[in-house]
């Protein structure tokens, strides 16, 4: 048995004791009133004691208005994704240490046993006990009304359901009978699968607690069908966009319906500083919606204080001239941490017969890899500063290997011809087009998100070179949601997106993702769905290199030695990079972030990573503060 996290445990409440806390401004009037508890009386009796000095950070003061963009009203869920309040969470060294639990217990790999923090509470006040597990075990996930699926994937290990139990309010254990290596990882990812939910809160709607007149008349105001659908539309952890629902992230959702959103800072959050100053620092955050090509633009005019997100790096000059021009912000590079800046996605689950089985021939989707002018690309749209080659592990991955990144990305246009030639596909038209099998014209349709202008620029270059080999592109930009969509039906032919998020794997990182085991890679949606709802959807993998890949994942997730699980890793990105299941373009272009120059504890140097990491998750939004932060109350 080894226990995580201990001397973080061990510290808080020494630190806690020695130190006079301090009332938030922000609630000092709730708190004279009346509405709310004073400060001690709303911590949990011991709260993650945060010591800045020790992480190279300043003290920070209370107070101020964060603003930031996003370009569609469903993205108020980056607040739980920048917030980054997680049982378990990654550090700066992306480490797993503790969050909201206190610590936690891990036997063999197979045994969970999460302790909680006494006195814990919600932001609405009322208690987080192992009684909010529960009901998210026996009432949501296990409910198959609310959840037809029944429970979550991860729940499954080797075809048997793992176990669940509470022996106490402040304790509650996960167990299987052989390892779950990567249940750790899933708590602390951007999007994780919150396994507790606010009973307090959620009773009102389910049908096991509700009066039933009561809940009729809560289904028909709500205009659902079910009570099951009433549940689910309240129930929105990740999605954010209910206020009246409590949380445990570092803002709460004060917000109406208009494009500006607004979040406060939660008066029972957790975390404090070695001073006795509860977090976060900064009081409200201001999340305006505006379209996606005004992020720059708006940046570059001075309306955010904190901003990535909706930013690439052609924005790079316009933001760093607004800058020099006496803006008040500063335009910082971050590396990104996503295994490709550009990559086209073959779709092997393409409904058409006859396209499919040409790009389930390797030498295809070879071809296409050869003929991209990857130099090109870099220069014009990234000044020569992205890592031109495949999709692959980063160069700062201890996994990094050349010789993958380099597999078939060096444009040779005879190379490209010689294997679709060898293919038969020798036939062309009059404008030099190859012809499919059945004699139609080898038009690529490759569909895009319409969010970046670098993909549209980088495909126009495509086009050129692609010509070359006989293949036309045609560029078909949609609605993120209805690219996705189409992908997963498999009536997309090729999608253009990032690459994998997490592109600094170590040999201790799940490589499922490498494998057919979600529909969110898009060469292989069908495949994915098959894998995650048991056979019940989708198709199963009938290529031998996926079948390969699935069979590696498994061996992975049956072994915990270091040695065997770098050689598994090993052999998953070799069959990558050979089979260029995904054509990466190049990596590690820089992401530009604008901040405030009034804000301060933002790292200089970063990785820009939705997993692992969540964006600014991982750096602790929590901790950025003013210099000259304007104390606010409530209203």
């Amino acid at each position: 048995m080894r226990k995580l996290f201990a001397l973080l445990a061990v510290l808080a409440a020494p630190a806690l004791a020695q130190t006079p806390l301090q009332e938030t401004t922000f609630w000092a009037q709730e708190v004279a009133a009346g509405n709310l508890p004073p400060i001690g009386e709303r911590l949990p009796d011991a709260p993650l004691v945060v010591d800045l000095e020790a992480k190279g950070r300043s003290f920070g003061t209370q107070g101020g208005t964060l603003r930031t963009l996003v370009t569609r009203s469903k993205d108020v869920r980056q607040m739980v994704v920048y917030g980054y309040a997680r049982l378990v969470g990654y550090g700066p060294d992306y480490e797993l240490y503790p969050d909201i639990l206190r610590d936690v217990e891990v036997i063999e790999d197979r045994k969970y046993i999460l302790h909680l923090r006494p006195g814990h509470r919600w932001s609405d006040g009322a208690p987080f006990t192992s009684a909010d597990f529960r009901y998210w075990w026996e009432k949501v996930v296990n409910n198959p009304e609310i959840t037809p699926s029944g429970p979550p994937e991860f729940m499954t290990v080797d075809d048997k359901l793992g176990r669940v139990t509470f022996p106490d309010d402040h304790t509650v254990i996960f167990e299987w009978d052989t390892p779950n290596s990567n249940f750790l990882p899933l708590l602390a990812q951007a999007a994780p699968p919150f396994i507790y939910r606010p009973a307090h809160y959620l009773r009102q709607f389910h049908i096991d607690f509700a009066e039933t007149e009561t809940l009729a008349e809560e289904v028909r105001r709500a205009r659902v069908k079910s009570w099951a659908a009433l549940h689910n539309k309240r129930d929105s952890m990740y999605k954010f966009d209910n206020a009246d629902q409590p949380t445990l992230q570092p803002w709460i959702n004060a917000s109406g319906r208009s494009s500006r959103k607004l979040f406060v800072r939660n008066p029972f959050y957790h975390r404090i500083d070695t001073r006795g100053v509860q977090l976060p620092y900064i009081d409200v955050v201001n999340m305006t919606i505006v379209g996606g090509g005004l992020v720059a633009a708006k940046a570059n005019a001075g309306e955010v204080d904190l901003q990535a997100r909706g930013l690439d790096f052609p924005d790079v000059s316009i933001l760093k001239k607004g800058e020099a021009d006496g803006g008040n912000y500063r335009t910082l590079l971050w590396a990104s941490g996503v295994a490709s800046q550009i990559a086209i996605y073959p779709n092997l689950n393409f409904n058409d017969p006859v396209w499919r089985e040409v790009m389930r021939d390797v030498r295809f989707r070879r071809a296409l890899s050869l003929g991209i002018d990857r130099r090109m690309i870099n220069r014009a749209l990234y000044f020569g500063l992205g890592n031109e080659g495949g999709m692959t592990a980063l160069s700062s991955s201890p996994l990094f290997n050349e010789t993958d990144l380099l597999a078939w990305s060096a444009m040779d246009i005879e190379a490209a011809n010689a294997l679709l030639d060898d293919m038969s596909l020798s036939n062309r038209n009059d404008a030099g087009i190859r012809l499919l099998p059945d004699g139609r014209p080898m038009e690529f349709v490759i569909e895009t998100a319409g969010e970046r202008q670098e993909v549209e620029n980088a495909l126009a270059i495509v086009t050129d070179t692609w010509r070359e080999i006989g293949v036309k592109l045609v560029m078909r930009p949609l609605d993120r949601d209805i690219l996705r969509n189409r992908v997963y039906a498999g009536v997309s032919m090729a999608a253009i997106w990032f690459g994998w998020d997490n592109g600094l794997p170590t040999a201790a990182t799940s490589p499922k993702y490498l494998a057919p085991t979600n529909q969110e890679f898009f060469a292989w949606p069908k495949w994915g769905q098959h894998y995650a709802t048991a056979g019940s959807a989708g198709e199963p993998p009938d290529i031998e290199a996926a079948k390969k890949l699935m069979q590696l994942a498994d061996d992975w997730s049956h072994t915990t030695v270091p040695a065997e699980r770098k050689a598994i890793w090993r052999a998953m990105l070799d069959i990558h990079a050979d089979q260029q299941f995904a054509i990466g373009v190049l990596s590690e272009a820089p992401q530009p972030v604008v901040i405030s120059k009034r804000l301060r504890n933002v790292p200089e140097k970063a990785i820009w990573a939705y997993d692992p990491g969540a964006h600014f998750g991982v750096h602790r939004v929590d901790e950025f503060y003013f210099d000259d932060a304007f104390e606010q109350v409530t209203q």
